[in-house]
């Protein structure tokens, strides 16, 4: 049961969206508890409440993750110091000044994108795609007749009668918003506008004089970031991008901690749904910016998300995805008015979200099948498109299978006693030699690895701040290559001798990576989160093949933004993916996003996607006969059984152990 605030010598605080946490005597300042955990808080006033730049938000309501019931008053009431910025600054809603206010009982703290000093460097940017033009909205440009008092017709019938006179467009329809302003364009245009139409059957909006261009935008909702990409519906060129944290981290980091959000809390899908949809107005605001036009010139959206996310978009409560047998409220291509879900476009504009797969493989997937097109091939592939759950394909042009993984979200640096998601200062690559065991790495914001003389000057200023996911699948890879943990997983005390990096933690063993400030240790426990994680991933895809009939698969495709920054090699030798010819492992970038793009802009892939969708075989891995004893083999590094011929072409593995299954069980965090 979740306790509720009582009296404690110490409370648990828990950070988003880091996902860091521990527990702090009451009455320790919410900063000096981020600062002690690494939580990058940013202060420049040394804690005098005059710089304001430590702003944070308590998450309010019931966190079964984390057996917590966060509230405001969970903090200390505003003291002086804190009323006197409020009077002389404001401070927007609930947001307190962390230099000032303290625990005193469990909390959960939002630390908004403002405060951060090294913020989220969202890494899906639009993939060049060829792309067929062929988008849904078209622009028309008409002179419409000037009334006549012994014609009695209104001018919207004028207009439908200058469509088809020039257009043959025929047998038209409009909304409300339409005729409430046209009468005023036609006005402003002198009788001549020009026309968005829908499908060639339904007018969106209508602008004064001749208007060349028409603007959709295809998004991406991930559940750790959101990405949208402005487009040119005449031309297809990509106009601006942005992209964001999914703003409902507050709420729980990975999807079955926002659904147990909304179990815990009757009305919660309402703070997920308007957190959401807000979070999509302000990127479509942003790229607007960017193109230098407004939200309300944008006529058309194309929205893939995994299922949870798809269905908040909608205004959907994703409860039934929760439990099994994990039931998808519609599993079709949607089609509906932004108006209508709350998203701020051309009140004529819609929305297209692509069709869902199963009950945890969404239109995100979708969206990587229409991008990557295994279909049109004869060879084998495998793409994953990997988050905190994994989205998996196998398969050629005669037969495709789909399923989804519990990857959890260790690879996003959460569950990882130095990790951290992809920010500046971030370790995001790794080497370690065979020898002496010393590391080198680099960090994003710096192109040097570590061991060169002007590192130290050149990372100065993102600094070195924690490990993110490229990072720990290469640490702990190349820990294995260099012996220093064995097959299991299982850092082995014998390298003491070999190196004073390997250091005793308890009862097990640590490996230091970065012995500066923050000192930055690969524990045990990092080693087997990642070994959870990774078992899952190719225990899915294991599970497909053997469905599939192969052994091996011909090409391997990374998916996200995650799957972009991933060194192949690297994620073969942990065992992330099967093994496969080296060169044909490769990264697909954002195709989710990608295909988001296509459907924005050529018409004729709905139709084309809802039909291929609608042949894939589904896989339910919590059910499937089989998928625990693949992952138990997968907890090996990198696996107990599997050969690895192709990588052993390019690297040099260790010699194979007899190994001893881990105990890891498969989870079903999604």
């Amino acid at each position: 049961m979740i306790q509720d605030k009582a009296q404690k010598e110490d409370a648990m605080v828990v950070f988003s969206p880091s996902g860091k946490r521990g527990r702090f005597p009451i009455s320790t300042p919410v900063l000096s508890a981020a600062r002690s955990l690494g939580v990058d808080v940013d202060s420049v006033c040394g804690g005098r409440a005059i710089c304001g730049r430590c702003q944070v938000l308590v998450s309010e309501g019931e966190f079964a993750k984390h057996n917590i019931v966060s509230r405001t008053t969970n903090l200390s009431p505003r003291g002086e110091a804190e009323q006197r910025f409020v009077l002389k600054r404001g401070l927007g809603g609930n947001r307190r000044l962390s230099c000032q206010a303290t625990l005193q009982a469990d909390v959960v703290i939002d630390v908004p994108a403002s405060s951060q000093v090294h913020q989220q460097v969202v890494r899906k940017p639009h993939e060049a795609h060829d792309i067929d033009i062929n988008p849904v909205v078209h622009a028309y440009f008409v002179e419409v007749a000037q009334p006549d008092m012994r014609i009695p017709s209104g001018d919207l019938q004028r207009l439908y009668e200058a469509l088809k006179n020039e257009w043959q467009l025929d047998s038209l329809s409009c909304e409300l918003h339409v005729i409430q302003t046209l009468q005023g364009s036609l006005r402003e245009g002198d009788r001549q506008v020009t026309v968005a139409v829908r499908n060639a059957e339904h007018i969106v909006a209508v602008w004064p004089g001749f208007t060349e261009h028409l603007y959709g935008v295809a998004v991406d909702v991930g559940s750790t970031t959101i990405a949208a990409h402005l487009c040119d519906l005449t031309s297809g060129e990509v106009l601006g991008s942005a992209g964001k944290m999914n703003p409902q981290i507050r709420f729980g980091e990975d999807l079955m901690s926002r659904v147990s959000y909304i179990m815990m809390n009757p009305g919660g899908e309402a703070d997920l749904i308007g957190t959401v949809r807000k979070a999509i107005s302000e990127l479509v605001e942003e790229v607007s910016a960017q193109a230098r036009i407004e939200p309300i010139d944008v006529v058309e959206m194309t929205v893939v998300g995994n299922p949870i996310m798809q269905h908040l978009v909608l205004g959907i409560n994703p409860v039934e995805l929760g439990t099994a047998p994990f039931a998808l409220a519609n599993d079709a291509a949607v089609d509906v008015l932004a108006a209508d879900i709350g998203i701020a476009i051309n009140p004529g504009g819609h929305v297209y979200g692509l069709p869902c797969i199963a009950g945890h493989v969404g239109a995100d997937c979708a969206g990587v099948l229409l991008a990557e097109a295994p279909y049109d091939r004869d060879e084998v592939s495998l793409i994953v498109d990997i988050g905190t759950n994994a989205e998996i394909l196998v398969g050629n042009r005669d037969r495709l299978l789909a399923a989804s993984s519990p990857t959890g979200p260790a690879f996003e640096g959460a569950q990882i006693s130095s990790g951290q998601r992809a920010a500046p200062g971030a370790i995001e690559r790794v080497r370690i030699d065979r020898e002496t065991l010393d590391p080198r790495f680099k960090v994003i914001g710096c192109d040097l690895w570590s061991d060169d003389p002007l590192f130290a000057e050149r990372a100065a200023a993102p600094g070195i701040t924690g490990i993110c996911g490229s990072g720990i699948i290469e640490v702990v890879a190349e820990m294995y290559l260099a012996g220093i943990i064995d097959q299991n997983g299982r850092i082995s005390g014998d390298g003491c001798s070999r190196s004073p990096r390997i250091i005793k933690d308890g009862r097990t063993f640590a490996y230091v990576l970065h012995d500066g400030q923050p000192v930055i240790q690969i524990l045990q426990n990092d080693v087997r989160a990642v070994q959870l994680a990774k078992a899952a991933l190719y225990a899915g895809a294991r599970l497909l093949m053997k469905r599939f009939g192969v052994d091996k698969v011909d090409r391997v495709r990374l998916a996200g933004a995650f799957g972009a920054h991933i060194d192949g090699k690297y994620a073969m030798v942990l065992g992330l993916i099967p093994d496969c010819d080296v060169e044909q492992v490769s990264s697909a970038g954002n195709a989710a996003g990608t295909g988001a793009r296509i459907a924005l802009l050529d018409r004729r892939a709905r139709p084309h996607i809802e039909a291929q969708v609608r042949q894939i075989e589904k896989v339910e891995t919590a059910v499937a006969e089989g998928f625990q004893n693949h992952f138990v083999a997968a907890m090996a590094i990198p696996h107990q059984t599997d050969s690895f011929d192709e990588l052993a072409k390019v690297v040099e593995l260790p010699a194979n152990k007899e190994v001893q299954p881990t105990g890891g069980r498969k989870r079903r965090a999604r």
